[in-house]
């Protein structure tokens, strides 16, 4: 991949010729109510069936369970579903987040992932009891009626705050509540990024930096791919034309593939549409190009 070969429109720009050129582009970052997103995992298909994508990746947090529902849409409507999910991995204190995409293997990633959503409604139990220490009346099931389902997470928390009248929204929720040093933080069990790579090559996919942003330097993503990645997240809403034009360049110095996404929730405007990011199709080829090589 060159510089050239990126997308000559930015990442959020408005496309005005609908269809055939919106035929050549994929989101490889997305989620569904399996986690954290606000669209079940057939709707996210059909999200990107109007919006033009030929292809889209589910990754919904420490889960798959969506993906069958997706690709059965997938199927009726001529999209490609990829199966993946995101993983959160620790380098010493810093959090990076993977995706493991293209899953092939669920059968071997299965019982982590399961481990993992315990810890998550763990962790939610534990945020729950310090908020009622502070006075907070939020409830257990007042989470898991916010999660409908999915792998409990902070964001379900917000949303029980938010139901309750606690707090107003989201940002207010994580501010005053559930941010780092916050009343009601409860820190992750720590997953270290060899071990999240590791698991990810397990599952026969591949193990995709996802929004390393200013974070992406050569030193940094040297050290990941001295520990198995496969490629890096070029394209996502957090990422400013100057990390785009940088990521890329190192992809390529370091042979990885290239990724890109929304990394949609369900919003309708914005930064975070669904297809917004314009990936072209040749990266998921050049992701299709390097699983059959490994399988070879």
């Amino acid at each position: 991949m060159t510089e050239s070969s990126l997308p000559s429109s930015p990442p959020n720009s408005a496309r005005a010729d609908q269809g055939a050129i919106d035929a050549l582009y994929v989101d490889l970052h997305s989620h569904s109510t399996a986690s954290d997103g606000a669209v079940a995992p057939a709707e996210v298909v059909r999200a990107a069936k109007a919006a033009g994508l030929g292809a889209i990746a589910l990754t919904d947090h420490d889960t798959i369970d969506g993906v069958e529902a997706a690709r059965v849409a997938g199927a009726e409507l001529g999209i490609r579903v990829i199966s993946g999910c995101e993983l959160s991995a620790h380098e010493g204190s810093h959090e990076i987040h993977l995706l493991a995409l293209h899953v092939s293997r669920a059968d071997r990633l299965a019982p982590r992932l399961v481990e993992f959503r315990q810890q998550r409604v763990d962790r939610a139990k534990e945020m729950v009891r310090k908020l009622n220490v502070r006075g907070v009346g939020i409830t257990f099931d007042d989470v898991l009626r916010a999660a409908d389902g999915g792998a409990v997470g902070r964001p379900h928390v917000a949303r029980a705050l938010i139901e309750r009248g606690d707090v107003t929204d989201s940002r207010e929720a994580f501010e005053r509540y559930l941010g780092f040093g916050r009343v009601g933080y409860v820190p992750k069990p720590q997953l270290s990024v060899r071990d999240a790579i590791q698991m990810a090559h397990d599952g026969g996919a591949l193990a995709i930096w996802a929004h390393p942003s200013k974070e992406g330097s050569r030193s940094a993503i040297m050290r990941l791919v001295d520990a198995g990645l496969d490629g890096v997240e070029v394209r996502h809403p957090s990422h400013s034309p100057d990390d785009v034009q940088r990521i890329a360049r190192l992809v390529e110095e370091f042979g990885l593939v290239p990724s890109g996404g929304s990394d949609w929730h369900g919003a309708t405007d914005g930064y975070r549409v669904l297809g917004n990011m314009n990936v072209p199709i040749s990266w998921l080829e050049l992701q299709d190009q390097r699983l059959a090589h490994q399988a070879a």
